[in-house]
């Protein structure tokens, strides 16, 4: 969220195109789904030791969600790298680029907002098995 909300704006301004910013975020967002890919790592194996304590299966459902979808976005990042020319900054099939970052960025807002829920999800059943220690 501080990324797109404020980063991308900043470095649109500096820069003074989109177009300069993109190749910016063309490098980042490989460093953002690898972050992604460890949290899912370290939330699996939460899971996995938790699921005699009550892990849902909407719980297990979203992490699958989140998974899926971080592949998802692996594979249009490399279809959106296809399409950069870094060396010149220039988009090869810009209609194409448009398109796929609108994939991007409506998967990204759909993983995000799923995270939401399993984060509510996983502090819900932390209470409850809080509650039943004591």
């Amino acid at each position: 969220m501080f990324y797109g909300g404020v980063v991308v704006p900043v470095g649109t301004k500096i820069l003074g195109s989109e177009t300069q910013q993109g190749f910016i975020t063309q490098s980042v967002t490989n460093y953002l789904n690898l972050a992604g890919a460890v949290c899912l790592i370290v939330w699996l194996e939460h899971l996995w030791h938790s699921r005699r304590e009550g892990v849902s299966a909407t719980e297990w459902g979203g992490w699958c969600f989140l998974a899926i979808s971080l592949i998802g976005l692996a594979g249009i990042h490399f279809q959106m790298d296809r399409i950069l020319v870094a060396e010149t900054t220039s988009v090869i099939d810009p209609k194409k680029f448009g398109l796929l970052h609108k994939m991007y960025i409506g998967t990204s807002s759909l993983q995000w907002f799923a995270s939401l829920i399993l984060l509510f999800l996983t502090l819900r059943r932390w209470g409850r098995q809080g509650s039943n220690i004591a």
